[in-house]
């Protein structure tokens, strides 16, 4: 599992990710990951676009940092995942929890509203 960070304007966060978020996937990048997603107000954009495959607990550690950004102040939204990946996400219900966007400007738009 590949793993990038960036800083955008206005303090949001890009976090790229590449690979199948499975068990080994999450493994390498949950540290690093909840890391980026520390501290308060913060904002946070995960671009899903490189993800090949998602699995329950790739799904949990999604659901769990977004909940921890939110009591936090913060939000977390969900970039332009494959369709593949789309399909689990709302299968599961998970944009009823993060909302999902198709472009960065659509997602920066409203980290920046709220």
């Amino acid at each position: 599992m590949k793993f990038d960070h960036s800083e955008l304007d206005h303090g949001i966060g890009l976090l790229k990710l590449a690979g199948k978020l499975d068990i080994i996937g999450v493994g390498e990048i949950e540290t690093r990951f909840a890391g980026y997603c520390s501290g308060d107000h913060v904002r946070v954009i995960v671009d899903l676009s490189e993800v090949d495959f998602l699995s329950s607990i790739g799904i949990r550690l999604m659901v769990t940092t977004a909940k921890s950004v939110a009591t936090r102040g913060g939000k977390m939204v969900l970039l332009n995942p494959t369709p593949e990946v789309l399909e689990i996400l709302e299968v599961t219900g998970i944009p009823a929890i993060i909302p999902i966007y198709s472009r960065l400007e659509s997602a920066e738009t409203v980290l920046l509203a709220s």
